[in-house]
């Protein structure tokens, strides 16, 4: 029984030893970048270039301006996870005056090839260490690249609605 019990505790701090030890590597980081890069292109191609303009409602941001939005905030998350300077500005890509299909296409594919850069330079112990995020939150470099994904996430998910309004199917989805 006790020989039970005693093996039972090393493998439980086995498990655990393991279990605190994993830890996300830029490779995964990176991995679901390049997958997020390749399903906003193909929103962003998805949508006709009339569609470019619309606005589900005269306050909303208009395609366009919900991509760029997208892109200039990609560039703000990946620069703050490194400590760095937004090399684009803050929402600077949004006040553009450029919004044709082929420059908001060119904008923020952009903006993913510099997050994607940044998380190429980054080691596994860089994920982990801890930075001030918009001066006021504390985290890891690993979950301000990881807040940057929600909000790209939720942007490009708004502008289904769009896709839809304009006639265009969205893309199916890319979960892997």
């Amino acid at each position: 029984m006790k020989i039970a019990k005693l093996l039972t505790c090393v493998f439980m701090l086995f498990a655990l030893q393991t279990i605190a030890h994993a830890q996300t590597t830029p490779a995964d980081v990176l991995k679901e970048w390049e997958r997020a890069k390749a399903y906003t292109k193909d929103y962003l191609e998805a949508m006709p270039e009339t569609g470019y303009a619309l606005k589900p409602t005269p306050v909303m941001r208009s395609f366009a301006e919900q991509m760029l939005h997208l892109g200039a905030d990609n560039y703000v998350f990946a620069a703050a996870a490194i400590g760095e300077k937004s090399p684009a500005g803050m929402d600077q890509l949004e006040k553009t005056s450029e919004k044709t299909k082929a420059e908001v296409i060119k904008n923020v594919l952009a903006s993913y090839d510099y997050v994607i850069a940044t998380i190429k330079k980054m080691s596994a112990a860089q994920l982990n260490e801890k930075v001030k995020l918009f001066d006021r939150f504390d985290l890891s470099r690993e979950l301000a690249l990881g807040k940057g994904f929600e909000h790209q996430t939720h942007h490009r998910g708004q502008t289904t609605v769009y896709l839809r309004l304009a006639g265009a199917t969205p893309p199916q989805e890319k979960l892997f």
